[in-house]
């Protein structure tokens, strides 16, 4: 059954490529307005251009999500425009780099945890009230399998995801008892310009395209997806659960 997001308010970060881009797109197909946030202002430009093509509509919002007093303007400016917002993808993030915990640069760490996590915790902040005004307001959180595997010399990737499903956990469980749910995404190997960062001897035609995490995603921000609090696992096609606090 294809899902109708005619009229829906849907905000995507990281929209220029890669999941962002595909998720933007499949969301427009679907009838929601897109507002696709990325650095990258070529990418967002031919993201525009791809969504007209399909009919639908998107707002582009080019900053640096380092720019936390954008994430906090960005909020105010949806509500000023569109009195609500109806779906939340918070799928930007950097990789940093593989290598020792110890021989890691701070500047790298620190910008691996303001772009990952507390950028994350900043557009949650900025865009909850406005989530809560949705008759059905859906946020799904890009996670990683680093976030549980934590290899060695992926230190900073790992913490940062771990960090962002404690905070999409923690959020699932404040809001619950209300009409807005949330879910953690770990979306497997997936053929993305980080992937290639970080397997750069791979056969990118061996992973999933993108567009096939985009069509999970359009699944789990249906008005009538129900589940909260859980992770969608990309691998194993399913939802699994974490215990909610009671």
């Amino acid at each position: 059954m294809s899902i109708d997001l005619t009229d829906r308010i849907a905000l995507v970060t990281g929209a220029s490529r890669g999941i962002g881009y595909f998720t933007a797109l499949e969301l427009a197909k679907a009838g929601a307005h897109v507002i696709a946030c990325a650095r990258t202002v070529g990418g967002l430009e031919e993201l525009d251009d791809a969504i007209r093509a399909e009919g639908g509509s998107a707002t582009l919002v080019p900053f640096d999500l380092a720019d936390m007093e954008a994430i906090d303007r960005l909020g105010g400016s949806i509500f000023e425009r569109w009195g609500k917002l109806d779906i939340l993808v918070a799928n930007a993030g950097v990789l940093g780099t593989i290598s020792p915990i110890g021989h890691v640069e701070a500047k790298v760490f620190e910008k691996v945890m303001t772009i990952n996590v507390t950028a994350t915790w900043r557009l949650i902040r900025s865009v909850e009230p406005l989530l809560m005004k949705s008759d059905a307001g859906r946020a799904v959180v890009v996670s990683s399998s680093a976030a549980h595997k934590c290899k060695p010399f992926w230190g900073p990737y790992s913490a940062s995801k771990a960090a962002v499903e404690a905070l999409a956990r923690t959020w699932a469980g404040e809001t619950r008892r209300t009409a807005l749910r949330i879910t953690s995404l770990d979306p497997g190997a997936t053929r993305t310009a980080m992937r290639a960062q970080a397997m750069p001897g791979e056969d990118p035609e061996t992973v999933q395209h993108p567009s096939v995490v985009a069509e999970a995603i359009l699944t789990l921000v249906s008005p009538d997806f129900s589940e909260t609090g859980k992770l969608y696992d990309m691998r194993q096609r399913r939802l699994l659960d974490y215990r909610l606090p009671e």
